[in-house]
């Protein structure tokens, strides 16, 4: 199966924002997950302030879906589960998506489990807190397949080796046993593509930002270490997956409404650009 982009292409280019033209979410509240009251029914969230916007019936087939895959894992908690950062995170992007690009955007996201087919009529998708996912052999041929047809998955808000280490041998080779994933360099598209970034940034969960905001201390990792983007590609060249680690790109979306200064400083500065560089790069090759 070959995933349809064709509007994707031309979708992204108007999209010449620069740092200071967001305005701040007001307030949140929204319910539905996080962890807050254990595991989450996706039929039933509260979009908070987040607009709902209409979507032109002639692009419901074209638009861009925020996806996000609902797996197993051992520790059912925040940050250890497929619902970590949601809905937020999800709600705030797409939000961001359609106000800032000239993107159709879907207003209502996705959950979609592993095993289920409809995931396969979505190029994009998102798997979060990974550090305890478990996935068995069929899940590993699905995620396989999704990818090797053209699907792409963003993996994000995972810290320090011995979780990268678990999610490397859980799904990364369980799945592609053949394959290495490869660190990006600062000098690759992804980084530059639409929003010019001058790092590789490293996001903090905006606890850890506020309480380290005298500091500039930016790593949760116990060693400290930078961010790391890790790419799987197939054998064209294209990019199939992106391992995110040491970093926490959905807080950045999630949290825009917590603080003021996180929002100035990971927000606008750093997740949102970078989320849109993402989608517009995994988009267009």
């Amino acid at each position: 199966m070959l995933f349809r982009r064709a509007h994707i292409v031309v979708l992204l280019c108007a999209c010449l924002i620069g740092a200071g033209a967001f305005a701040q979410f007001r307030g949140g509240g929204r319910r539905g997950g996080g962890g807050r009251g254990g595991e989450p029914d996706p039929r039933n969230v509260e979009r908070g302030n987040v607009p709902r916007w209409d979507l032109d019936p002639g692009f419901k087939d074209d638009c861009f879906t925020f996806v996000r895959i609902k797996y197993r894992s051992t520790i059912n908690r925040t940050s250890y589960a497929w619902w970590t950062d949601f809905p937020d995170a999800d709600l705030n992007f797409s939000w961001r998506l359609s106000q800032l690009t000239s993107l159709k955007v879907d207003p209502d996201g996705r959950v979609i489990d592993i095993t289920d087919d409809a995931l396969f009529d979505y190029p994009f998708a998102v798997m979060s807190g990974v550090p305890a996912i478990v996935i068995n052999d069929e899940e590993a041929a699905v995620l396989r397949r999704y990818m090797l047809n053209g699907g792409f998955i963003l993996v994000d808000d995972f810290w320090g080796d011995d979780n990268y280490e678990h999610f490397y041998n859980e799904v990364v080779k369980q799945a592609f046993p053949e394959r290495e994933p490869v660190e990006l360099p600062l000098e690759h598209p992804i980084f530059h593509c639409v929003y010019d970034l001058k790092e590789k940034p490293q996001i903090p969960n905006v606890g850890f930002a506020t309480r380290n905001r005298d500091t500039g201390i930016t790593s949760e990792d116990p060693e400290g270490k930078p961010a790391s983007y890790r790419g799987l590609f197939d054998d064209k060249g294209r990019l199939m997956m992106l391992i995110c680690h040491n970093t926490d790109l959905g807080d950045g979306w999630e949290e825009e409404a917590t603080d003021p200064w996180y929002f100035k400083e990971f927000s606008e500065k750093k997740a949102y650009p970078l989320g849109i560089n993402i989608i517009f790069y995994v988009m267009t090759h």
